[in-house]
């Protein structure tokens, strides 16, 4: 066998009480691990709203309530994975997100449908997220990982196409927590590893303003859910 297929994989065989063959697990990338430095690309459907609290006040005066809606947004990046252990990795993956937040405004009782009114945030936002891998031993050419760390993000461009619906406004620079979980399952080539993040802000990012919608709210954080299709 060439030198460059042994590098590549390793086998095992499994065998019967008689010594016959049963099956023959070839073992994907078998020194992967050995490499420091992995390089990387993604793309991450999410969901993402914000974490609304209303302006007590407000309500009380004018019995309005505001509600969160999850709007669907696209995550595409790039990965930088270094090991610092043999079972702890520390993992950079700047990308780009395109997403979009709608707060829903309505009175108490409300009757006919006009009177809801949506506000609705969108555009493009630089993420930068900085995390630490915890992995478990490979199990042949599969295994399981827990992600934790912090991201900072700031905002590059908004859609504006209605002033109706884009009163309501926020800062241009957020700061998450990011938890999650994933599986890196190892190919001949690559190693394909789909992975469930959480992400939740910290900062206020509601700009005051003097319209009727951003008076009803006195913070407004982000929250979102991305599942990221990671390939390394």
């Amino acid at each position: 066998m060439p030198l460059a297929a042994q590098a590549q994989k390793s086998s095992r065989a499994s065998k019967g009480n008689r010594g016959q063959v049963k099956s023959i697990t070839v073992d994907n990338l078998p020194g992967y691990d050995d490499k420091w430095f992995h390089p990387g690309m993604f793309i991450a459907p999410n969901f993402s709203r914000y974490k609304i609290e209303q302006s007590r006040a407000y309500t009380q005066a004018r019995n309005v309530s505001a509600n969160s809606i999850i709007s669907p947004g696209l995550s595409v990046g790039f990965i930088a994975d270094a090991r610092l252990a043999p079972n702890f990795n520390l993992r950079f993956t700047p990308g780009a997100s395109f997403v979009t937040r709608q707060v829903e405004f309505k009175p108490f009782g409300y009757s006919p449908a006009d009177s809801i009114l949506t506000q609705e945030i969108g555009g493009t936002q630089i993420d930068l997220p900085l995390l630490l891998k915890f992995k478990s031993d490979r199990r042949r050419n599969t295994r399981v990982y827990v992600v934790g760390g912090v991201r900072s993000s700031v905002g590059v461009g908004n859609r504006r196409k209605d002033p109706a619906r884009n009163l309501l406004r926020a800062t241009a620079s957020d700061f998450a927590i990011e938890y999650g979980v994933g599986l890196d399952l190892f190919y001949p080539l690559f190693k394909f590893a789909p992975e469930l993040r959480f992400s939740n802000g910290l900062t206020n990012l509601l700009v005051p303003g003097k319209d009727v919608y951003s008076r009803s709210l006195q913070s407004m954080k982000s929250n979102t859910v991305t599942l990221y299709l990671n390939i390394e």
